[in-house]
């Protein structure tokens, strides 16, 4: 089960039988083959488009494994048939463990034509085999073209056409985040979340309650030359610590505000998991893990306006099944700025 903060109010991923797909603000999309749960060798495609009239689709597959040496090509069949024709192997390349396919544009729209009749895509290679089903692979990319306005155009990927238009990508939002400044003593600042925490625990007796939270220290960043913001651990666990946000004005915790994040689910809208403020950029990251290996859960941030905190970015992935953080769908983006 997803942490609270991914049932964000913004529509979620798809799912389509063995694959799943989703948009950000900005309609480009991803569609990403779920891996079989239990395996070895970890294999899926992922394929990426932006929107608009020369949004070019990317297509790639990514391995990982429990092996020494990571393969420099591999070789794919489609149902038993060689792919691509000719059964020549595709080469790889790698950062760590992880092994990438890149597929040219001529190989995607073979491999997308096939996918309308093939059930599955194996994988081999020297000791490695894996496969990659094709089940719900045509309904992923039929929504990506709807999502685009692509359908029964020349360049939808699934339903094309001789006519329409294409319609242009939305405006990239531009966000204006300011850095914190002003200074705290490390006394000071231990003092301040000592109050805020004992003020807090006689209003609510339950919201920062966990036993263990005395592991993690509490902390408090200076936004300006009178405001801070204190972060107060509210709940720990393996891999996930969740803590509760506050803006302070010098001392009066007892007026202290509960800082909204725009977006975030659950009924504590200033919690978040993993969190942590970066002061010279004036943004707040965030990574809630679905399990301790961190290939499920939700990540993001937000930006300090010196008002508020407005939301910069956010992902997710609702399947524990392998994919690393960089090949989740992507809901929302933006282009930060720093105010000077």
């Amino acid at each position: 089960m997803l942490p609270a903060l991914a049932l964000a109010a913004m529509p979620e991923p798809k799912g389509f039988r063995d694959w799943m797909a989703g948009c950000d603000n900005l309609r480009t999309c991803a569609a990403l083959s779920v891996p079989s749960d239990g395996i070895d060798t970890i294999a899926y495609l992922r394929l990426e488009r932006p929107a608009g009239p020369e949004g070019a689709a990317k297509l790639i597959m990514r391995l990982s494994g429990e092996w020494q040496k990571p393969p420099l090509s591999v070789d794919f069949k489609l149902d038993g048939a060689a792919f691509p024709a000719g059964g020549k192997p595709m080469p790889v390349s790698t950062a760590g463990d992880l092994a990438t396919v890149i597929f040219q544009p001529a190989e995607m729209a073979a491999f997308i034509e096939a996918a309308r009749k093939a059930t599955k895509l194996s994988i081999a290679a020297p000791g490695v085999k894996a496969e990659v089903s094709l089940s719900g692979a045509v309904a992923a990319l039929l929504w990506i073209d709807e999502q685009q306005g692509r359908l029964n155009t020349p360049s939808a990927l699934i339903r094309k056409g001789d006519a329409g238009t294409v319609p242009a990508a939305p405006a990239m939002p531009v966000i204006m985040a300011k850095p914190a400044s002003g200074t705290l003593s490390e006394k000071d600042g231990k003092a301040l979340a000592a109050a805020l925490r004992k003020y807090v625990t006689q209003r609510e007796p339950d919201l920062c309650s966990d036993a263990e939270v005395s592991a993690v220290p509490d902390r408090v960043w200076p936004l300006d030359g009178k405001r801070s913001l204190v972060a107060l651990t509210c709940s720990l666990g393996a891999y996930n610590a969740t803590s509760a946000f506050w803006i302070v004005e010098g001392n009066a915790v007892a007026a202290a505000k509960s800082v909204s994040f725009p977006q975030n689910g659950g009924d504590a809208k200033n919690m978040l998991t993993n969190g942590e403020f970066e002061p010279k950029s004036g943004r707040i990251s965030y990574f809630a893990k679905g399990r301790g290996i961190g290939d499920c859960g939700a990540a993001g941030g937000y930006a300090w306006t010196g008002a508020s905190f407005i939301l910069t970015e956010f992902m997710m992935m609702g399947e524990c099944r392998g994919i690393g953080s960089d090949d989740w769908i992507t809901l929302f983006r933006s282009e930060v700025r720093t105010a000077k």
